[in-house]
């Protein structure tokens, strides 16, 4: 995604953004590993964490792709707004927003699919990357029109809008309000509209996929618009407020706080779906989320201490090529190349674990190599 401009770069941001990235890169399997070979109930918990639940409720790694999200949007101010104050023309930030968006759309296509042809009906069209590159690109668009109160009744709009629809509406046969996997309207919508492979379905009795849902899919971007305008909204109070720097940290957490309260609230009758990125996890996600941004600001931004982030801002400055990398390059290969040695003499069994530490330390060091080299995927 675009990053904060180096006049005025968030170090805290970077950081952040590579937090969230390490789980994806491998982070998860430490808690994984750790839950095989000492079979503790405790350490099982741990790794549930890090695992989808399969409809209603919440674990830590729901929060991994909002929380990208919500980044994206915190550095809107910093990229977007500052063209802006140079005197860059609307319509040309407009340009540059859509073609960023589409190339995510583009770039999520080859992320499910590959570089080679498929059958319509076999190429899967949501993507991580593309529902980021619409949410983000409606986000944007929306902040480059509005002022701060326009965008926050956008957020309020889109939430209470979704709502209200998906209460009101059901698929065919089922009653309104109904939230099932295949009862929803914003399943039936995506299902009805969206062509080639759903990602949630079953195989029918002549060997064809039937799909169901796509976690990914159009419906469920509408609400995702409003993780970027958190985003952006938390940017545009770091950027802009006259407060102090500290105040600003303690405004994020008060604002974490109450988001997370209220989708919780709201989830007695609006669940917590990241499934369907129902408005009250949209609240929850986006609370975790400021309350992260606010600890990472002030330990790092406020206070100073940058010298323990600066692992995670690796990582952070070449997010979605690190992403994107397992298509293109055999990590385990390369780790196992470099470090079976390393597992064979520890031996069984947390040859696991250090297994897992070798294969995040084969990406790191990659992107480390081309950190020193100002070698980054921007799009």
């Amino acid at each position: 995604m675009s990053q904060t401009a180096p006049s005025q770069r968030l170090y805290s941001l970077d950081a952040l953004r590579g937090f969230d990235m390490f789980w994806i890169m491998g982070g998860e399997e430490i808690f994984k590993s750790l839950a095989r070979i000492t079979g503790s109930p405790f350490m099982q918990t741990l790794a549930d964490q890090f695992e989808h639940p399969l409809w209603n409720g919440f674990h830590f790694y729901d929060l991994i792709f909002p929380l990208f999200l919500f980044i994206s949007g915190v550095a809107t101010p910093y990229s977007v707004g500052r063209e802006r104050e140079k005197g860059t023309t609307r319509q040309k930030l407009l340009l540059r927003v859509i073609r960023r968006g589409l190339t995510l759309v583009v770039l999520g296509l080859i992320y499910n699919n590959g570089l080679k042809l498929h059958p319509l009906a076999d190429i899967r069209f949501g993507s991580v990357l593309g529902r980021i590159g619409l949410a983000y690109m409606f986000a944007n668009i929306i902040y480059l029109y509005t002022e701060r109160r326009g965008q926050i009744i956008w957020f309020v709009s889109l939430l209470v809008g979704y709502w209200v629809l998906l209460m009101l509406t059901s698929a065919p046969g089922f009653h309104p309000g109904d939230l099932t996997l295949q009862g929803n309207f914003a399943s039936f919508v995506d299902r009805t509209i969206i062509p080639g492979h759903l990602y949630v379905g079953y195989t029918a009795p002549n060997g064809k996929w039937v799909g169901l849902h796509d976690p990914e899919g159009l419906m469920s971007t509408i609400p995702a618009i409003g993780t970027g305008l958190l985003g952006i909204l938390a940017g545009q109070l770091l950027k802009n407020s006259p407060i102090s720097p500290s105040a600003k940290s303690g405004r994020l957490a008060i604002a974490g706080v109450i988001a997370v309260a209220l989708g919780l609230v709201w989830n007695t009758v609006f669940p917590i779906n990241k499934n369907l990125w129902t408005s009250s996890f949209v609240l929850n996600v986006g609370g975790i989320s400021l309350l992260l941004l606010a600890a990472f600001y002030y330990i790092i931004d406020v206070r100073g201490y940058k010298k323990w982030a600066f692992f995670f801002s690796v990582i952070g400055m070449n997010s979605i090529l690190i992403y994107l990398s397992g298509h293109f390059i055999d990590w385990e290969y390369m780790t196992k190349g470099f470090f079976t040695w390393l597992g064979q003499l520890i031996g069984d069994p947390w040859n696991d674990l250090a297994m897992v530490f070798a294969y995040l330390a084969v990406k790191w060091v990659f992107l480390y190599i081309l950190y020193r080299k100002k070698i980054f995927l921007r799009v």
